[in-house]
């Protein structure tokens, strides 16, 4: 209601088209900067954990293929966990009353000890089942502490506005800072823990003094968030709900929209994030030369594109249709595919010619043009699953803001577990953990002084060059086809089930300030808004 005891409240939030006063257009802008800031540690910790585990594991420990396996079964076991973990951490904090709000209490629990599990799980000198049955507990409770921050920090978008530009320019915000986290470490670790500038003259040293930098980075940076932004509070005015695990089933069920959602973002995300998943930087060192380096650069400029359409997608979005943009992305994910394989299949690389060499820079290009084309699906699934809390209020009268911004990290979980799948068993049929485990085993000799930087780099020089034609092929094979057959279903999903564009999207809204008007008109002056009729949601 705009209107209680015959005094404004404050804590309503944004509608479309309404006017602002300079205050709250001062907290819009501050929110602008200080919110999107917080993101870049959180990113820094997700890739180093997320993207690098495996890598880690792969070229500093000795695995065999039942090693390999259980690790792949924790990891998917681990991931399927924290995806359903998720609702459970969005119903916690949709009964969170502190003064703080729901959400910033979580943020700074879960970064916190995020830190302490990254730091430990990269600094543990376990070898063998032993370190499997480490890794097992380190990862499950990773799983924890990190969605504590992860449900806290993206369920803040819907809570700080309601207005669809000014939305969009949250989420594109936060995106592109999350790209900023995620590029400087992807561009970082692999130079400072990959052939000759490797920190401490190993992958193992190096790994651990990285993982204590980005365990400090993480808590700083979350402080931009946790003093500088502000959400809006009209949640906190509610009657504190039962904790209910059947709302998060009963909301999807209700919800056709968002039931679509979860398998649309779900695919896409199994295609945005196979490369990075550890075949990349495979196919790279085995193809071009063990030199992280080669493998920075190859992220970085198929990351850094991306920056440019994170800033450039509010204005974007003003001028094309959601649909209409995803049809532009899904043309560059073929065209990119199409430079990939030329570059990395049909064009042999030159010895020595490093970044120079023409394949590796076609390579390069094809992989920026297919992750710009994924990123674009990314930013348009980010916001058509946080409007479908519009939708959701309209035919529950209850928006269940963190509950459906699970979803998104849920969903980015569930489709990491199906990477790791998918790239243990490419590892499994190509054989590729019998080149990486004679890798690991010159990386431990030099980390205990057994050998010297230059014998680890000519015994690994050694392997790489008896890497066979057919296990570079299959790595190639799985980091193109794969993204580009889930790519084009999510874009044929979308463009079909997806119903909330943008006009429905500003009617829906129409409604539900016409509906609290008329409410509003029905409350007696002085006197509180009586309770919304019970649903099935409640």
């Amino acid at each position: 209601m705009e209107e209680m005891n015959n005094k404004p409240i404050e804590h309503n939030v944004d509608a479309p088209g309404q006017p602002i006063s300079k205050r709250k257009r001062k907290k819009r802008e501050k929110n602008l900067i200080f919110y999107p800031l917080g993101t870049i540690g959180r990113d820094m910790m997700y890739f180093l954990f997320n993207n690098c585990i495996l890598t880690y594991i792969l070229f500093t420990k000795q695995l065999t293929a039942e090693q390999l396996l259980a690790i792949t079964g924790i990891m998917v076991a681990a991931r399927i966990f924290d995806a359903l973990n998720d609702p459970i951490m969005g119903n916690i904090i949709e009964i969170t009353r502190t003064k703080w709000g729901k959400f910033k209490p979580w943020l700074l629990i879960g970064v916190l000890s995020t830190s302490i599990v990254i730091y430990l799980a990269f600094n543990m000198q376990l070898q063998g089942w032993g370190f499997v049955v480490f890794f097992g507990i380190i990862y499950f409770a990773y799983s924890i502490t990190y969605t504590m921050h992860d449900i806290s920090y993206w369920g803040m978008i819907p809570a700080m506005s309601r207005d669809a530009d000014l939305r969009n320019q949250y989420t594109s915000r936060a995106t592109f800072f999350a790209g900023v986290g995620s590029t400087l470490a992807s561009v970082l670790i692999p130079v400072l823990t990959t052939g000759n500038m490797a920190i401490g003259g190993s992958a193992g040293t190096a790994y651990g003094v990285i993982a204590l930098i980005i365990a400090i980075l993480g808590p700083v940076f979350i402080l931009f968030t946790l003093f500088g932004a502000k959400e809006h509070r009209g949640d906190d005015m509610e009657p504190k709900m039962k904790l209910n695990f059947r709302r998060f089933f009963r909301t999807i069920k209700q919800n056709d929209q968002l039931r679509w959602m979860i398998v649309i973002f779900l695919v896409q995300q199994i295609a945005n994030s196979l490369v990075f998943g550890g075949i990349g930087s495979s196919f790279i060192y085995f193809r071009y030369g063990y030199e992280g380096g080669l493998y920075s650069v190859f992220s970085m400029v198929g990351v850094a594109a991306t920056a440019v359409l994170m800033l450039a997608y509010p204005a974007l979005s003003r001028k094309f249709s959601r649909k209409k943009l995803m049809t532009f992305g899904m043309i560059m994910v073929a065209f990119g595919s199409v430079l990939e394989i030329l570059g990395g299949l049909i064009l042999s690389p030159v010895p020595g010619a490093g970044l120079a060499d023409i394949s590796f820079i076609i390579l390069t290009v094809g992989y920026m043009t297919v992750n710009l084309g994924l990123y674009a699906f990314y930013l348009i699934m980010m916001i058509s699953i946080v409007n479908t809390v519009e939708y959701n209020q309209l035919l529950t009268t209850h928006r269940n803001e963190a509950i459906i911004t699970s979803m998104r990290p849920l969903l980015t979980k569930m489709g990491s577990a199906i990477v790791v799948a998918l790239t243990s068993l490419t590892y499994l049929i190509f054989n590729i953990t019998e080149k990486t485990n004679l890798i690991s085993s010159f990386e431990q000799q030099a980390q205990l002084g057994e050998i010297t930087d230059v014998e680890r780099m000519e015994g690994i020089k050694s392997v790489i060059d008896g890497v066979e034609s057919s296990q570079t092929l299959g790595l190639l094979m799985a980091m193109v086809l794969i993204p580009i057959v889930f790519g084009f279903v999510s874009y044929i999903l979308y463009q079909k089930k997806y119903k909330l564009d943008e006009k429905t999207y500003d009617d829906i809204c129409r409604q539900l300030e016409e509906r609290k008007a008329a409410e509003s008109e029905t409350v007696p002056s002085g006197e509180p808004a009586a309770e919304p009729v019970a649903t099935a949601e409640e």
